[in-house]
């Protein structure tokens, strides 16, 4: 059962790392690709990378409740002390993608359908470009703070010494 667990939270820790690598630096810059924009234009490769996200900030709440619940499983099962650090990253990294996924993204996605929508007056579509610039840089601060978190999560959870490996 040790074994089970340990690869349990292992996996889970190394998708969810790269899963958000592989969509930060490789899905998303793809829909904003010269190719993409010809091929889509502007306003439907960012509709299409809306629905993405939708599925990115999914993924990010499974991976965060695996964790959590195999952090609990290890201090129950095992009866290690439970790491408070990697609790609190954890609880951290998970408010994050609450805030994106149900906050940041939901905004985005009005803004986007106001600059792009028809019938729009065109003052209401420059102030809308504008706050769509800052929500999504304030998106991007938030995804390098969760990238952060989780390259420390997979850290911890695979190296020896770290305080979170069983050691019998």
């Amino acid at each position: 059962m040790i074994g089970f667990l340990r690869f349990v939270g292992v996996a889970n820790a190394a998708i969810w790392f790269g899963a958000s690598i592989f969509f930060t630096f490789s899905v998303g810059p793809a829909f904003f690709s010269e190719k993409m924009i010809h091929l889509l234009t502007k306003p439907y490769a960012g509709a299409a990378v809306q629905l993405l996200l939708e599925r990115y900030f999914i993924l990010h709440l499974i991976c965060g409740i695996l964790a959590m619940f195999h952090l609990v499983a290890e201090w129950l099962y095992m009866g290690k002390p439970l790491q408070r650090l990697t609790l609190w990253l954890l609880l951290g990294i998970f408010w994050f993608g609450l805030v994106g996924g149900f906050i940041i993204q939901p905004k985005l996605q009005g803004l986007h359908r106001v600059m792009y929508g028809p019938g729009v007056a065109q003052q209401q579509r420059q102030e809308a470009q504008h706050s769509f610039a800052l929500w999504h840089g304030a998106s991007q601060m938030l995804n390098l703070m969760v990238l952060t978190g989780i390259t420390v999560y997979l850290w911890r959870v695979t190296t020896p010494g770290s305080g979170y490996r069983h050691r019998a």
